[in-house]
Parts: C-alpha cells; structure tokens; sequence
C-alpha cells in the first residue's frame, strides 16, 4: 500500500503542473489585463508603462508563465494587479470558509445517500424505492440558484410570520457571533441553508451509484456464501455488500469535488459568503488574472488530491485490491 502511495504521489505532480500550464495559458487568452486600467480616466500612459513591466507583461508568455510559476511557493501567488496587497492571504481565509461549507455537505450528503441507496436497493420496486428515484430526478434537474433562492424564501417568510429565526439567509456570520460553542452555532445557522443547497444534487447523484451498486453487489457470491454461513442480514448487508459497493461512490465523490466546488460559486454568492466563489466573481468582473489563476490552481490541486485519497481509499474498501 505504500508503494502505491508512494508511486500516486509521483504521479500527481506533472498532473499539477500540467494544470498551471493549461491555468495560465487559457486565462492568458481572454485578453489584455491592462484594458481596464487603460480606459480609466486618471491614469496616465506612464503609469500603464511601469505596471505592464512591473509585472513583465512586456516579456513573452512563456517568460511570463516561468515568472508567475516562480511566484507560487516563493510568494505566494504574487500580489493583485491592481494593488501590492499578496494573493494568497484573502485565498487562504476564503479558502478556509468554502472548505467548511463543502466538506460538511459532502459528508453529510454521503451519509444521506449510502443509507437511500442500500435501503433502495434492499426494498427494489418498493414505494420507498421510487420515492427515493423521483427525488433524484428532481435533485437533477432543479437549478442550484433557484433551489438557493427558495429556501430564502422560505425562512424568511417563517421569520416574518413566527418573528423566529430558525436559519439565518445571507453572509457567514453575525456582527458579534462571539466565541466558543456560540460561535460555531452561529456559523452552523449561517451555513445550514448553502449546505442545504449544495446537497441537493449529491444526493441524487450520489444515491442512484450506491443503488446500482449495491443492486449488483448483494447478488454475489461472496454475499450469498455470508448468509449460507448463517450471518445476520445486518452484517452481511454493512460488512460485506456495502463496503465494496461503496467503492463507485467513491470515484463518483472524487470526481465531483470540482463540480462541488463549482456549485459553491453560485450558492456563495445568492447567500453572500465570503468564500472561494464570491472571491471568485469578484475579481472575474475585475478582470485581474492573478487571483483568477490562483483560484483555478488551487481548485485543480484539490481535485487532485480528492482522487487520490480516492485512490488510497479502494484498498481499505475492497479487500481484493492488492497495490503491494
């Protein structure tokens, strides 16, 4: 197992610097950084001159891409074009806000959906069967802005009409959230309802793979052979069928984290959180490529990373994977 590991690790290195290429080379195509500045009307040629060779968009791409690389672990990004303030500062902080939101709703949404899944696929044809399966086409198809927007809606006509307030609808914390376990009960009714929101389609997605899976997990061998030696049903169904039809859901969860990711640009900025997708919006109307380059390299790394835990995670699953 560590040798795979060990051999994973290697692997995902020019995968990331492949994406720092293919970051920098297709954000470099959307057009001159200084337009912005060049139509402001204080602004003088003179000054445009010395941030065009401050930051060495005289030089060719190439020289450019070597400079912005070098920048990464010396300093973190570099700094904003429009100001000597350091990238990676306002990225970590943001950074750390959208990961709470997303890593609580992809536990929870994977909680959620192994238990629809395995008991969909215990109960098949059952009403609880298709109830689950007519939630996931509507998971599916509802649009995350107008799910986001509904449960607005919603708390705040309860709020209006009980003067209770049972989860807060915009930004990430109160004025004074205090401290201690009053703050993280603040966080939690100020996230509760992006969480909401970025569960929906997980769900879906999620539950249907562990349904297809576990469908064709409990009609194998090594499950009849469990019940032939007199297991309980709950052991043979947890121990021995579930844990291997976890692995699709596995890859499924891995894959998605970028789309997860994505998700959370449009949930951040209907609920004006200050995380990774409102940061993103921000400097996308700024039309500043740094911080826009920085936010896809650190979205490809955690996508990475996401597929090889994924990766590590088949052995521990599946007992008939060796990767020694």
């Amino acid at each position: 197992m560590a040798t795979y590991a060990l051999r994973r690790v290697l692997v995902s290195i020019p995968v990331v610097l492949a994406s720092t290429f293919l970051v920098f080379f297709f954000v470099s195509l959307t057009g001159d950084p200084l337009a912005d500045l060049r139509a402001a009307p204080n602004i003088s040629q003179a000054q445009l001159d010395f941030v065009r060779e401050s930051r060495g968009l005289d030089q060719p791409t190439a020289v450019q891409y070597v400079r912005w690389l070098q920048s990464i672990p010396g300093d973190g990004f570099g700094t904003y074009l429009r100001n000597d303030n350091r990238i990676w500062p306002d990225l970590q902080r943001v950074l750390g806000n959208t990961l709470q939101l997303v890593i609580a709703a992809e536990i929870l949404s994977i909680i959620v959906a192994i238990t629809l899944g395995v008991v969909s696929a215990k109960r098949q044809y059952s009403f609880f069967d298709y109830s689950t399966t007519t939630f996931s086409f509507f998971g599916f198809s509802m649009p995350v802005f107008w799910f986001a927007l509904i449960l607005q809606i919603i708390f705040v006509n309860i709020f209006l009409a009980t003067d209770v307030r049972i989860f807060y609808t915009a930004n990430l914390s109160a004025p004074n959230p205090g401290t201690g376990l009053a703050f993280w009960v603040d966080r939690f009714r100020h996230l509760a309802l992006p969480i909401m929101t970025l569960m929906v389609i997980s769900v879906a997605t999620y539950s249907r793979y562990m349904r297809a899976s576990m469908l064709e997990v409990i009609h194998s061998d090594y499950v009849r052979t469990a019940r032939a030696k007199g297991l309980r049903e709950g052991t043979v169904t947890v121990k021995h069928a579930m844990r291997n039809a976890l692995i699709p859901v596995v890859t499924i969860t891995a894959l998605s984290f970028g789309t997860v990711l994505g998700g959370a640009i449009v949930t951040e900025t209907v609920f004006g959180l200050d995380g990774m997708g409102l940061y993103f919006i921000r400097y996308l109307g700024q039309r500043d490529p740094y911080p826009i380059m920085a936010w896809l390299l650190v979205t490809a790394v955690a996508v990475v990373i996401a597929n090889l835990v994924a990766d590590l995670l088949y052995g521990f699953l599946d007992p008939r994977i060796r990767y020694d």
